[in-house]
């Protein structure tokens, strides 16, 4: 059984339908990626799924468990955590307050996610950790978002254009500790229009048009199909 699995869902913002029978699932440990243009449906996917925007048609079914129309925060404490791509950190908190009070016991009393893990992940949040957020420089507040979410222990964590707005190094940082923590076991739904940022982190990748999956395949499938690259990813 996947891990998630998301059954042709639609979904709307009032009298605007958004989306039209999105499908996918995501595998234990894997790293799975919506891609496409603004404006195509990422982000109301992954609303849906963690029950900010729900599906009025469709499943989602998380380890098992029918979540499509559970309030966000029971979906949060099942295990799966959102990064938005505004980030929402508590600017008058510092780094390490931002922290904890993400701090949540994890289901079943599994392993924890510490400060000093968080850290060591991400340490550059170690040398600012006094710091407020608000305050802090586009990169570090990503990172922080980040190490923010581990804090509830989630086994599934949803990224929002986690690359957008970074400089090209912050870009590599930041795929590099993403890297890390599906080498850990994280599994992940990732929505980002960075294409070498998602081939170098994805297991399978969804291209997206006008609230509908138009393209599935493995990053070699994507790397080698220059005609759907060209009709669905350049502006």
């Amino acid at each position: 059984m996947p891990q998630l699995e998301v059954k042709g869902i639609h979904a709307s913002y009032g009298l605007s339908h958004v989306l039209f029978g999105v499908s996918f699932n995501v595998e234990a440990g894997q790293c799975v990626s919506l891609i496409g243009r603004n404006g195509v449906g990422k982000t109301t996917t992954m609303r849906s799924i963690i029950g900010l925007t729900p599906a009025h048609i469709g499943n989602i079914v998380f380890e098992g468990t029918d979540i499509t129309h559970l309030p966000t925060h029971k979906i949060a404490k099942l295990g799966i955590a959102f990064v938005p791509e505004e980030r929402h950190i508590f600017p008058e908190l510092s780094v390490w307050e931002n922290l904890d009070i993400a701090r949540r016991r994890p289901r079943n009393d599994g392993p924890a996610w510490s400060e000093e893990e968080v850290y060591e992940l991400f340490p550059d949040l170690k040398e600012i950790r006094n710091r407020l957020g608000g305050v802090l420089s586009g990169g570090q507040q990503q990172m922080l978002t980040v190490a923010r979410s581990l804090m509830g222990n989630p086994r599934l964590l949803i990224l929002d254009e986690p690359s957008e707005g970074l400089a090209p190094k912050l870009v590599e940082t930041l795929r590099d500790r993403v890297a890390l923590l599906k080498d850990g076991g994280m599994s992940i739904v990732l929505a980002e229009q960075n294409l070498k940022f998602v081939l170098s982190l994805s297991d399978h990748c969804h291209i997206m048009e006008k609230g509908e999956i138009k393209f599935s395949g493995t990053p070699e499938d994507l790397r080698e199909n220059a005609q759907v690259k060209e009709k669905y990813l350049t502006l």
